[in-house]
């Protein structure tokens, strides 16, 4: 059976390919693209389409002068849990900190319960709905992170959730195992044995083909370096790729470590290290803020994003959602407020949510830019240029998203 082969017309395009320097945007005015079943067969000026293509055309669809861009890719979310943690937001406003806050048995553990007593069903479903949240904004592919089972059977779950996440909305669905984000309470006191467990999980999980990387919380209320490393290890005797919180709250220098293996990325990163950002530049690793987490703790440490920028480290940017610091749904909001906290330029904050963000997940072959071979995941938006995506903030432009070159479902 022969595939679908579509011209979609009459389109601006911001291809995001190319130099950013050399061609803004990977702007066409007069736009053009060919879908030849899931995938890209042409892009390029409407009127340059070559001649054998064209009579292979075996349906066209006219985009009205509509903006065109790939659709986005969250490269940094928490989907799968139970419950919410509004309560701990109030006691925020109120004077009491981040770190007191899990100090005192509340923060991720808080999750943790809630996750552990749902039922298989209900964090689908629960997941589900947040990530066609994420469509609604123009998202087609999504790393959603374990973290709040910390347990063999949990994390699985989790992972398990995660997993059918992709098959209920159409979505492109990394999995990540963060096992290694908090102390369970049975393991009070014993972080070693912890990291130990989360070592023993890994070949498990792995072989049951639930994990696509591993990631850690490298902080002081947390993980050591120590710990991480060992972590770390273990999925590079696995071949999986590494991922890292790293430089939240501190400087606990695991922007180097993760470089040290090569890591995807480093996410959040208010407190690297001109040492960590230069390891982070020798390494290739994405640099992943997450402004939503930024905000909403009211944070005052910037990111250095100057100093990402001279090092050529490519930035990333994506939701964070999670219950306790991002419970965000909105990547438009992310890119309003990377721009108006971290003054990126618009550009490099949508190019942080395609690109880069496609980069920080290692499906750069796939996603992220408008290219011939790439798979057909686009966004047609109501708006003249891609640049008013960064400035109408609380306002949702998307006109339709397509996903492998058909119409997704977001509802």
């Amino acid at each position: 059976m022969s595939s679908t082969i579509t011209l979609w017309r009459h389109a601006r395009l911001a291809t995001m390919a190319g130099d950013a320097a050399t061609t803004p945007w990977g702007w066409i005015e007069r736009g053009a693209f060919v879908t030849e079943g899931e995938r890209l067969a042409w892009v390029g000026d409407g009127s340059a389409l070559p001649a054998d293509l064209a009579r292979r055309v075996t349906r066209e669809v006219d985009l009205g002068g509509a903006c065109v861009t790939p659709a986005l890719v969250d490269c940094h979310t928490h989907l799968v849990y139970a419950g919410d943690r509004a309560r701990e937001f109030e006691l925020r406003l109120q004077g009491a900190s981040y770190e007191e806050i899990a100090r005192a048995g509340g923060g991720i553990r808080s999750t943790v319960a809630a996750t552990r007593a749902a039922g298989d069903d209900e964090l689908l479903a629960l997941a589900t709905a947040r990530a066609r949240a994420l469509m609604r904004e123009g998202v087609a592919a999504v790393e959603v992170k374990s973290g709040y089972g910390l347990s063999l059977e949990h994390e699985a779950r989790c992972l398990r959730a995660a997993r059918r996440v992709a098959a209920a909305t159409g979505l492109t669905v990394r999995t990540t195992c963060l096992a290694a984000h908090a102390l369970p309470p049975e393991f009070d006191g014993r972080a070693d044995d912890y990291v130990d467990a989360v070592v023993s999980w890994l070949p498990q999980l792995t072989a049951e083909g639930l994990v696509d990387a591993v990631d850690a919380f490298c902080e002081r209320i947390a993980f050591t370096p120590a710990q991480t490393r060992r972590v770390f290890e273990a999925a590079r005797t696995l071949g999986l790729p590494v991922k890292l919180h790293a430089e939240q709250l501190s400087d606990q220098g695991g922007a180097q470590l993760a470089a040290s293996f090569g890591a995807l990325s480093c996410d959040h990163l208010e407190h690297l290290s001109a040492e960590g950002v230069a390891a982070m530049a020798a390494a290739g690793t994405v640099a992943v803020l997450l402004p939503g987490a930024y905000y909403f703790l009211r944070d005052t440490t910037l990111p250095p994003v100057q100093a990402l920028r001279d090092a050529g480290v490519p930035i990333a940017l994506a939701t964070d959602h999670n219950p306790g610091s991002s419970p965000t749904l909105s990547p438009l909001l992310m890119i309003n407020m990377a721009c108006t906290l971290f003054r990126l330029t618009p550009e490099e904050a949508v190019r942080g949510l395609t690109v880069n963000g496609a980069r920080a997940l290692g499906l750069s072959a796939s996603h992220g830019t408008l290219e011939t071979g790439k798979r057909a995941d686009f966004a047609v938006w109501d708006l003249a240029h891609p640049r008013e995506l960064a400035y109408r903030f609380g306002v949702n432009p998307l006109r339709r998203l397509v996903l492998g070159a058909e119409e997704a479902s977001t509802s």
